[in-house]
């Protein structure tokens, strides 16, 4: 990073800042505010929480590299879009590999609760189908998938079995997307191993006793076959599965209107994939993650998920609820 870090941002084309940042210069400039304010607040609550113990006011002490908020925004946005490691991270923005840690985790906890604020952060559980519904109230189509990400490979033989997908043969988390027909984020799931089924994931955050679905028209893929005998929707659109081979059908096959029916499906269904698209623009949800702090796995897919909804809520006037 130079020293006169404001100038080169400023000189940066948007080609170059979105490959940086992962967002446009007007994107990030309308979320430092926001950012700013969720800085200052945490600040005093860490200050509050520690007073007894500490000696000085807040604002004492040497001042670091990242002395202003736009600085910082750029920093974490920056680790976010393109995921190097703390030394890498560090020799960048002119830091010692464990002020880099420091920050990177510090900052994701301001850039979430920013985004909470701005009313951009999806869903991540339903109190009961009541809130459900009065959260989704303007909502009518809910497109269902799942998300499935590589992990490091874990030194604890019993951690290690949970997260081996036996689907992408390699150790992976993965979380449940329900995503409107504007491709905005409503619903994360809580971060899982991978080796969960995506529909038993599924059936854990929506238990199939309540009605959650009573009321909406849900677009699902193969992976939630029996969604139609577990619940009651206004719709439900779920391709057709070719048939299993047997003695009486050698060589099963779908006929040309169940074929049809799927590409027609599939063709309304893509939203959901372009959501999962624009949540992996950052990196660091495509890369092996390879951090090890508690919930931080989690952390960084609800974040992404908030800047693609930010996005969106800029870019097309759409609101996430």
């Amino acid at each position: 990073m130079s020293t006169d870090f404001e100038q080169e941002m400023a000189e940066m084309d948007e080609r170059r800042f979105k490959a940086l940042t992962g967002l446009s210069k007007q994107e990030f400039h309308k979320l430092v505010p926001a950012f700013t304010e969720s800085h200052a607040e945490i600040r005093q609550e860490t200050y509050e929480k520690n007073q007894a113990k500490r000696q000085r006011r807040p604002g004492a002490g040497q001042k670091g590299r990242l002395d202003t908020m736009r600085k910082k925004l750029f920093f974490i946005l920056y680790y976010f879009k393109n995921y190097p490691t703390f030394d890498t991270l560090g020799d960048r923005f002119a830091l010692d590999r464990s002020k880099a840690c420091t920050n990177a985790h510090h900052l994701t906890g301001v850039l979430c609760r920013a985004l909470a604020k701005l009313g951009v952060l999806p869903k991540r559980q339903f109190d009961s189908v009541e809130d459900m519904k009065a959260t989704l109230a303007q909502i009518e189509e809910l497109f269902v998938d799942a998300t499935e990400r590589p992990h490091h490979r874990p030194q604890d033989d019993e951690e290690q079995r949970e997260k081996y997908s036996g689907k992408k043969k390699q150790h992976t988390v993965k979380n449940t997307v329900i995503s409107n027909a504007q491709r905005v984020i409503l619903f994360l799931g809580y971060t899982v191993c991978g080796r969960q089924h995506d529909y038993g994931l599924f059936k854990s955050e929506f238990p199939p006793e309540e009605d959650w679905f009573k009321t909406f028209k849900v677009w699902v893929d193969l992976g939630y076959l029996g969604f139609n005998g577990d619940y009651t929707a206004l719709e439900v659109n779920i391709p057709h599965k070719k048939p299993r081979k047997s003695k009486s059908q050698p060589n099963p096959q779908l006929t040309a209107e169940q074929k049809e029916e799927n590409r027609h499906i599939s063709s309304i269904r893509v939203v959901v994939e372009h959501a999962i698209g624009g949540l992996k623009r950052f990196t660091i949800l495509i890369a092996k993650f390879r951090n090890h702090k508690d919930d931080f796995v989690d952390d960084v897919a609800l974040v992404s998920a908030g800047l693609w909804n930010w996005k969106l809520s800029l870019q097309n006037s759409v609101c996430p609820y």
